[in-house]
């Protein structure tokens, strides 16, 4: 299957781990290059999944033979953006994945579809930054409408998952509040809950897309170092000044 986006560490740096992400709703692999750029350039290797709302079953195979490979170093690392990153949740919570570390973004508050009158419209509540917007309707335009697998409303007990977790929500975000997912990150055990001041909800790729990246080797070289995070939910990140 060649439906995975990959980025390698630079010739001659030895890797550091490995950084698996599943995309959200709508989302292609390809709209996450500047990421992979960035934490590959820290000699993370990146490996990023399609969409899993439009094939649940084929994209969780691909995940677990991501994370079955043992050419691609530790720690490895399960990512998710929007659904991708209920479904890292889910994987981990029933021992699908065993990640040394999840890495949560926008996680969804309510798996039901949002619903916005115009492409135009979602877009603004999606992001702010130019770049992404561009992306997004280049590749496909695919949308945060899309249906969420029925089995995805039966929540697991996540209260299990103990490896180290990296939650990363904008403050602006209309789509999931930040209100609605605290407590989620309230039960697991070892959490971080990071607001990205003024982001919305595709907060890896919105306006403060720097910050948010520097927050992830932060806390990958903090994983390597001590295997584990200090619990802290709810600190804030100052959004960088570029934008995409």
């Amino acid at each position: 299957m060649n439906d995975v986006a990959s980025w390698n560490e630079p010739d001659g740096l030895y890797p550091r781990g490995t950084f698996v992400l599943a995309v959200g709703r709508g989302e292609s692999p390809a709209v996450y290059e500047r990421l992979g750029l960035r934490l590959s350039a820290d000699a993370y290797r990146v490996r990023v999944v399609s969409d899993a709302t439009a094939a649940p079953d084929a994209v969780t195979t691909r995940l677990k033979e991501l994370f079955a490979d043992e050419t691609d170093p530790a720690p490895r690392v399960l990512a998710g953006s929007d659904t991708g990153a209920l479904l890292a949740l889910r994987l981990a919570a029933q021992r699908t994945i065993t990640p040394h570390a999840l890495v949560l973004a926008g996680l969804p508050g309510d798996v039901q579809a949002p619903h916005f009158p115009s492409w135009e419209e979602e877009l603004a509540a999606r992001t702010s930054c130019p770049t992404h917007q561009r992306r997004l309707t280049e590749n496909g335009g695919g949308t945060l409408q899309s249906a969420v697998p029925p089995q995805w409303h039966d929540a697991p007990d996540i209260s299990g998952v103990t490896v180290p977790v990296l939650g990363l929500h904008g403050s602006d975000d209309v789509i999931s509040p930040r209100s609605r997912i605290r407590h989620q990150y309230a039960r697991l055990p070892h959490s971080r809950l990071v607001s990205v001041e003024g982001g919305k909800h595709d907060v890896l790729n919105d306006a403060g897309h720097r910050s948010v990246a520097a927050e992830i080797v932060l806390f990958l070289e903090e994983l390597r170092r001590r295997g584990r995070v200090t619990r802290n939910v709810d600190i804030s990140v100052e959004r960088g000044i570029a934008r995409g």
